[in-house]
């Protein structure tokens, strides 16, 4: 299992699960019961319920570079462009816009 949490303009907002099954992010409940809280996108509404895909959500793989960014990204950390969590996981704690990832260790979940 490897998991992420999501900031959105540098709060923590939710966390981002793969395993066996597929991918899941949930809201935090602190995050949910912010006055200020907001959506990381208008496709993941704010809601308790986590959102469960067998493939990456499409939010999350739309934060993954393309193109020659990719390939250096594949090349550097030696991740294959099938291996989306891990492609997100390496390329996207500092991404253009005011969601970041940061790789949480199973332990730390």
């Amino acid at each position: 299992m490897r998991k992420a949490e999501v900031h959105l303009h540098g709060q923590l907002a939710g966390h981002l699960t793969q395993d066996e099954q597929g991918y899941t992010f949930a809201y935090t409940p602190d995050y949910l019961r912010l006055p200020t809280a907001e959506p990381v996108s208008l496709t993941l509404p704010l809601r308790a319920a986590p959102y469960v895909e067998r493939t990456m959500l499409p939010f999350f793989d739309g934060l993954i570079p393309e193109g020659w960014l990719l390939e250096v990204a594949e090349r550097n950390w030696k991740l294959r462009e099938r291996d989306r969590m891990g492609l997100l996981l390496a390329c996207c704690r500092d991404c253009i816009g005011a969601v970041s990832i940061y790789p949480l260790s199973t332990d730390e979940a």
